[in-house]
């Protein structure tokens, strides 16, 4: 499985998210659209985060926790 979190610096949003998932034990990348924006055309958010799970945008913002465990089935 693949997951990537888009995030904008400064986002205190993103940061609960990496620790969700830190939490939860999942490898993530971690995905600055400010210096690669070509993910805002793939993935069209408008508010970080968003939360690509196997090149599927699955979330954007930060998701209920059991929301997040169904998505990763865990």
């Amino acid at each position: 499985m693949k997951v990537q979190i888009l995030i904008i610096p400064g986002c205190s949003n993103c940061n609960v998210l990496e620790k969700m998932l830190d939490k939860l034990r999942v490898q993530y990348d971690v995905i600055d659209v400010t210096t690669n924006p070509e993910y805002l055309e793939k993935y069209p958010i408008f508010t970080a985060p968003g939360l690509v799970i196997d090149e599927k945008l699955e979330f954007i913002g930060v998701p209920k926790i059991t929301e997040l465990k169904n998505k990763l089935c865990i």
